[in-house]
């Protein structure tokens, strides 16, 4: 039983560093959950196994160090501080985008002490970091498939991603596999060795190919911490390449800054993304970073909880942040991130458990190469910490560093070691006992999830039979009743609105569907009333049911809870002035414009609003002071224009547009529609053959625009 259950232990331990390869297209979020539940139930089975492998063996019972101490603490106080969080069920379990929360914590915590005691007892530590090795090299062979155009790239653009879906995960793995692949290099002899060195240089050019700024300067900070170490810790002759490696990246970095602003960088996509560092590129993330100050200031002590930054967002939000991302869901700091999710306590703890591995092997290290480049790999991952935000595959690496310093400090613990060996009459109760306790953690922590997350993928997929099965799959998703009832509910709010607007749905229908995703959506803001974007979601699905007197209820409450965020101002305003009520959205358009008065297109849709609401002199005298024109080439204006009948004006912008796309088709056509609703039918005439001259292939756009217009004219 005992080999048995080792071997168990083994393939699901040695399965983990193949994950990165794993993408399961049939879940949501394929690139994320694929990875995330199947290391979820790998450290679950591996997890089951060890059990019984310590009840057979005192060999490999849990040994003390203070890196066990200081990750468990972190794991205890996570748990409470999530209990006290502003979303306890989203801090515990996460979602779909992230696969995060406590419970990814708690696997990372279980895989640590799991690979820690069977790796350190076995001798196994070398053959599972080169699975690690060879996993990577599968992963950079796709990334070079992908840089030679025979593989897509599916962020978009150049910025290699392989099987993560995301640039700037795939290179801070790779900072990782970099290290491990020297160090492993220099274990071993021959075309081995070479073989991994080369390696390891192609996964640095591909970090510059990710065009990852912070995992670039992890790599160059890195990099100089293992040259000097190796300098301080070697033979002359090591010292004298280090100390030449050294002064060689220091002429290389200083040679890069004094030609960053010439053509030649300029041109070039990845030097020009290097180039751009600077504190004035940095303003958007010192801008979330005081947003999370002043959050950790609020609540220093518990803090948010796990994935409670989004509130932090909401809360403290700047106007100046208006024309990035509507919604944060991390500070983009991992040392801000534990202080928002867990406070100081959460901070000093995880910065502590760095710091200890950082001594520990120093101390410890077998080989003064083993030293440099797992002192300097820890390095690489607290610079680019910096600017990003954990993964699953920063997770494990790290924690697999982790495991492997605590096997080499570790002492038995006399508790642990008293309780006698059970024989094999005791496994046969216990066996059986462990594994139906596995198979139910298994079932439970990821079927539900798995399942929901399968049906959500089809619920916003185009299917066969029509709008009606997608309600089916939101319907299944829904009663899996899973972790992800936030992200399964916002999808059928923004399916509602889809359909509210779709010409082919039956009205019945569109009620069905707005009227159980208002159901959904208001049982979610029940869980989470302090949510803003759960309020404006909702809010939304209010207005795809007519229902305008609830819509600006939770659209009021969402301005609460995001006092500063403009977004939710202009969409209240708009809905206001449409709905006969021009005082009030008036007043919000121009409060957010306020709020912030760089931004030019806040001012054209405040003076939008005043178009809108009847005070064109108004609107216009805003435009002029803000914009220098009163015609700006803007839909938000043409659409004022167009309600208001200042069909001058409307042609004006018309014209703006064309002059601005170089006489576009699409900005011709809306030409000929503004020439029309101004009834200048020979000159819309006119200008629709011209269009459809110029390009034939928009024929059938133009004549059926031309009936449109003209065939009631006659």
């Amino acid at each position: 039983m005992k080999k048995v259950t080792m071997w168990v232990a083994l393939g699901a331990l040695f399965t983990i560093p193949f994950l990165p390869l794993y993408v399961e297209s049939q879940l949501y979020f394929p690139f994320i959950t694929g990875k995330g539940f199947a290391f979820r139930i790998l450290v679950e089975i591996a997890l089951g196994a060890w059990v019984l492998l310590a009840l057979m063996d005192k060999e490999y019972r849990p040994r003390f160090s203070w890196l066990l101490a200081l990750f468990g603490g972190l794991v205890a106080w996570m748990a409470l501080a999530n209990s006290f969080g502003v979303n306890p069920l989203k801090a515990f379990w996460s979602n779909y985008e992230r696969m995060d929360g406590w419970v990814m914590l708690i696997h990372v915590f279980a895989f640590f002490v799991v690979a820690g005691s069977i790796f350190a007892k076995r001798k196994l530590w070398d053959k599972w970091w080169l699975t690690f090795v060879g996993a990577s090299a599968l992963t950079t062979l796709i990334a070079l498939f992908q840089l030679a155009g025979l593989g897509e790239i599916h962020q978009g653009g150049a910025r290699v991603d392989a099987s993560f879906g995301n640039a700037a995960y795939l290179a801070a793995y790779l900072l990782f596999t970099i290290a491990v692949s020297l160090w492993q290099a220099s274990r071993l002899k021959g075309w081995a060795r070479y073989a991994l060195i080369a390696l390891a240089a192609v996964q640095a050019f591909i970090v510059f190919e990710t065009e990852t700024r912070g995992a670039i300067l992890g790599l160059v900070g890195g990099s100089l911490v293992v040259m000097a170490l190796m300098a301080l810790g070697s033979g002359k002759r090591v010292q004298r390449i280090a100390l030449g490696g050294v002064l060689g990246l220091i002429l290389i970095i200083g040679g890069f800054i004094a030609i960053k602003d010439t053509d030649f960088v300029r041109n070039d996509p990845t030097l020009a993304r290097i180039a751009s560092i600077s504190v004035k590129e940095l303003s958007t993330r010192l801008t979330v970073w005081n947003m999370a100050r002043q959050g950790v200031m609020d609540r220093p002590v518990l803090g948010w909880g796990q994935e409670g930054f989004n509130q932090v967002f909401n809360t403290y939000y700047e106007p100046s942040m208006y024309r990035q991302e509507a919604w944060f869901d991390r500070a983009h700091n991992t040392y801000l991130d534990w202080l928002v999710a867990g406070g100081i306590p959460a901070f000093l703890l995880f910065v502590s458990l760095l710091l200890y591995a950082l001594w520990s092997i120093y101390r410890r290290s077998e080989t003064p190469v083993e030293r440099a480049l797992l002192i300097g790999v820890l390095a690489a991952y607290g610079i680019q910490a910096l600017v990003v935000f954990d993964n699953l595959f920063t997770y494990v690496p790290l924690a697999a560093i982790l495991a492997y310093a605590h096997g080499r400090i570790g002492r038995p613990i006399e508790r642990l070691q008293a309780y006698p060996e059970l024989r094999d009459q005791q496994l046969g109760v216990a066996g059986p006992i462990v594994c139906v306790v596995a198979l139910i953690v298994v079932w439970t922590v990821n079927v539900p999830g798995i399942r929901a997350a399968n049906h959500l993928i089809y619920a916003i997929s185009p299917l066969p039979q029509g709008s009606a099965q997608n309600l089916e799959y939101f319907e299944l998703a829904l009663a899996e009743n899973s972790f992800a009832s936030q992200e399964i509910r916002e999808q059928f709010g923004t399916y509602a609105l889809r359909i509210s607007s779709s010409q082919a749905a039956p009205d019945d229908f569109k009620i069905l569907v707005a009227s159980r995703a208002i159901e959904e959506l208001a049982k979610e803001v029940e869980r989470v009333p302090g949510d803003a974007r759960l309020r404006l979601q909702l809010a939304i699905a209010y207005e795809s049911a007519n229902d305008l007197e609830n819509a600006i209820i939770q659209l009021n409450e969402a301005m609460r809870l995001s006092p500063k965020k403009q977004n939710i101002m202009i969409h209240t305003g708009l809905l206001l002035i449409e709905n006969g009520r021009p005082e009030e959205g008036r007043a919000l358009l121009h409060k957010a414009y306020e709020l912030d008065t760089s931004f030019e297109e806040l001012a054209i849709t405040a003076a939008a609003g005043d178009i809108l609401s009847g005070e064109v002199a108004t609107g216009k005298e805003l435009l002029l002071e803000a914009v220098g024109t009163t015609t700006p080439d803007n839909d938000t204006i043409f659409y004022a224009y167009y309600q208001a009948q200042q069909y001058p004006e409307l042609i004006a912008v018309a014209k703006a547009k064309v002059a601005n796309t170089n006489g576009s088709a699409d900005a011709r056509y809306r030409l000929v529609q503004a020439y029309a609703a101004a009834r200048q039918f020979e000159a819309a005439r006119t200008e629709l053959m011209l269009t459809i001259a110029t390009f034939p292939e928009t024929r059938s756009k133009g004549e059926a625009l031309m009936n449109q217009i003209f065939t009631p004219a006659q």
